[in-house]
């Protein structure tokens, strides 16, 4: 069974949530499918049984023993990812889309295209079972791809060991990683939260759930700070049919236990926040 947590916007909760799932089983498999901005690995510290490198993209790169400095690259480059300081001419590899134009055109042969491959994909064990994450280097590309590899990985480890629960904690927004986390799931949460933005964003989410006819629950986290918008959230996943799992209210020990890298059903799990997830836990997966 897998399980994508996914949100419309960042700062949701998200990734706060997916690791009190996490907690809640015992062995489970845990992917991290925020390839840009992976934080589990901060909070749950697993070993490294596995490094694979990815390759995201090609960037250009100068030969200053043939470049004469002439700046016809950077009249071509598209990206603006060519600049001369100081009368030399420089590629800023974060911006640089790898698209071998300044290689074709430049009249000393000075520029090359090499491979990206300073991106991640790494596999091990941590205190709740295995665990699998992408790290997605700045600037690299193809973060959808990436997604597809760490969930390829997740349930390869999962089937070897005998796991039969894969939670995904997936990135926010509706972009290809999204698409690529969500794929093929058994069930998706959306975790949002009472402000005209966050349902905004939930009903774009809900449509892109929809295109795969996906099993959807939505949960509201810090639920009671704005209640009129909580049951705004409510009234439109009733009329269009999506399951509410559950409300989550606002808890200072979330934070809390962030900070002890503990999940809130480790570090207090007689706190109304960690009462509300169990409760979504088991009305999802129960």
């Amino acid at each position: 069974m897998e399980l994508a947590i996914i949100s419309g916007k960042g700062g949701t909760g998200k990734s706060s949530i997916s690791a009190a799932f996490t907690s809640m089983q015992q062995p489970v498999m845990l992917a991290d499918c925020d390839v840009d901005a992976a934080n589990m690995f901060i909070l749950f510290n697993p070993t490294h049984e596995e490094e694979q490198v990815y390759i995201g993209g090609e960037k250009a790169i100068i030969d200053y023993d043939r470049c004469n400095n002439c700046g016809l690259c950077i009249s071509y480059c598209r990206f603006d990812a060519i600049k001369c300081v100081n009368n030399i001419v420089h590629i800023l590899e974060e911006v640089c889309d790898g698209c071998k134009l300044c290689s074709r055109i430049c009249p000393f042969e000075a520029i090359s295209i090499v491979q990206n491959d300073k991106s991640r994909m790494y596999s091990g064990s941590f205190r709740y079972g295995k665990m699998v994450y992408g790290r997605l280097a700045p600037g690299e590309e193809n973060s959808g791809k990436l997604v597809n590899i760490v969930r390829a990985k997740a349930r390869e480890i999962a089937k070897k060991h005998n796991i039969e629960n894969i939670i995904i904690d997936g990135p926010p927004g509706i972009g290809c990683a999204v698409v690529s986390t969500i794929t093929g799931t058994d069930h998706t949460l959306i975790v949002t939260e009472p402000s005209a933005s966050a349902l905004h964003d939930l009903k774009r989410t809900i449509d892109i759930c929809n295109k795969f006819n996906l099993k959807i629950w939505v949960t509201i986290n810090k639920a009671d700070i704005n209640p009129d918008m909580t049951e705004h959230i409510i009234q439109y996943c009733k009329e269009n049919n999506i399951a509410i799992a559950g409300l989550i209210p606002f808890d200072k020990s979330v934070v809390e236990a962030m900070v002890q890298c503990k999940t809130i059903i480790e570090y207090r799990p007689e706190s109304l926040a960690a009462k509300a997830i169990i409760t979504i836990y088991n009305n999802i997966l129960g």
